[in-house]
């Protein structure tokens, strides 16, 4: 078995007809010997930026000298980049063989489940000091909710996502993510109103622990290298990813320091600034490539959309955009899109590989009822050459939609 066959073996498992739940989890990994008790976490919660904060904790941590695995969703491009030890992806060789133990293992469990399973094996056997590890849906229900007490619990920015099954409110939603709170744990919240604090704060009350709350930082400088900030009167601190609620993902990681320090970790100051300075988060408002400038940015709700705009605004003020982007019929792509139609030189649509997926040609007749420019494409590498031909040095195009196609686009690059 190729690493390629054991993800495809995994993927088959789909979530239909499956009630959310942590008992399948439970059974599976008390099976293989339950490697999620001996081992120590980081619990990340929320609707957008718990990938980012992950991965910047992580390096943090990988720079203190802890080897840190780090366990995120979706993949971009390969199936091995959600299990990664110290920025290191699963090897071929551990992939196919701890997933052919999980499968022996497996009963009735969902694709989450089993990937879930394969993780926690798989840091266990990497002798891992921590694991920074990224819900999948929610919280309370998610799979990843059958560790122990972690570390910490963090929280962070709350949105309307997955209403179906997470609440038709923000407070509904933070309740559920803030199910990864649980007594012992230190907790952590991106600062936000909306009433999200007040559920959290309950959460807490609830399981006797104490919250801390994010400081707002203060932006030193920012461009296409990256940015500078202070916070909490430290610093500065540099990182190399774009947007400025990048900046704000990066506060909680420097909260969820203090916490683990305050629990005994040695964290130095000097691990901190590296690992912030070192940090790799592909995708998420990525700059690909120079003149003509490529944009990848992997957003796919409104709130998203909305940063991503603002972001573009403050990267290339007073300029149009090229857009190449795709999107799901059952997202609420009109806002979506409405966020980039007004810096919107011309757009190429393509169909995401996706049974949801919105057909190219429906989404270009959108937007030229709504005055734009727009040509659909067969394929993303289709809309990729389309997008880049004849194009000058000082034009820009931004790739936007799904992060599966980030990861095909980052392929057709020479990214991957």
């Amino acid at each position: 078995m190729t690493g390629q066959e054991a993800a495809d073996l995994i993927h088959q498992r789909a979530w239909v007809g499956q009630k959310p739940g942590l008992d399948r989890i439970r059974r599976l990994l008390g099976r293989l010997g339950n490697p999620q008790e001996k081992l120590k976490f980081v619990h990340i919660a929320g609707s957008n930026g718990k990938g980012s904060t992950a991965a910047m904790l992580a390096s943090v941590l990988s720079a203190a000298g802890l080897k840190t695995g780090l366990y995120t969703s979706p993949h971009l491009w390969q199936f091995n980049e959600r299990f990664q030890v110290d920025g290191a992806p699963i090897s071929e060789e551990d992939l196919v063989d701890i997933t052919a133990r999980v499968l022996e293992a497996a009963e009735d469990e969902t694709e989450f489940e089993l990937m879930t399973a394969i993780g926690m094996v798989y840091f266990l056997k990497a002798e891992c000091d921590i694991v920074v590890l990224e819900t999948g849906l929610g919280g309370r229900l998610d799979s990843t909710n059958i560790i122990p007490s972690p570390e910490a619990a963090v929280i962070t920015h709350i949105g309307l996502e997955h209403t179906e099954l997470l609440g038709d409110t923000v407070e509904k939603i933070a309740a559920e993510k803030a199910g990864i709170i649980k007594p012992g744990c230190g907790v952590v919240l991106y600062a936000q109103g909306g009433g999200v604090r007040a559920v959290v704060e309950e959460a807490c009350e609830r399981q006797r622990v104490s919250l801390a709350v994010t400081e707002e930082p203060v932006v030193l400088s920012s461009g296409l290298t990256g940015q500078t900030f202070t916070c909490r009167g430290k610093g500065p601190y540099q990182i190399p990813l774009l947007g400025e609620y990048q900046v704000h993902n990066a506060a909680v990681v420097l909260a969820t320091v203090e916490v683990l320090r305050g629990r005994g970790w040695d964290i130095s100051e000097g691990a901190v600034q590296e690992g912030l300075s070192r940090a790799v988060w592909p995708g998420r408002l990525e700059l690909a490539r120079r003149s003509p400038d490529v944009i990848l940015d992997g957003g796919h709700n409104p709130q998203c959309m909305e940063a991503l705009a603002r972001a573009l605004g403050e990267l290339y003020p007073e300029k149009k955009l090229i857009f190449l982007t795709g999107v799901l019929a059952d997202k609420d792509w009109s806002t979506m899109i409405g966020e980039l139609l007004p810096l919107a030189k011309e757009f190429y649509t393509i169909t995401p590989d996706s049974p949801r997926a919105m057909p190219a040609a429906e989404l270009a007749a959108y937007l030229e009822g709504q005055g734009a420019k727009a040509t659909p494409c067969g394929s993303v590498r289709e809309g990729l050459e389309l997008a880049l031909v004849f194009l000058p040095p000082e034009d820009v195009v931004c790739v936007t939609g799904s992060l599966y196609m980030i990861g095909e686009v980052r392929h057709l690059l020479g990214l991957c």
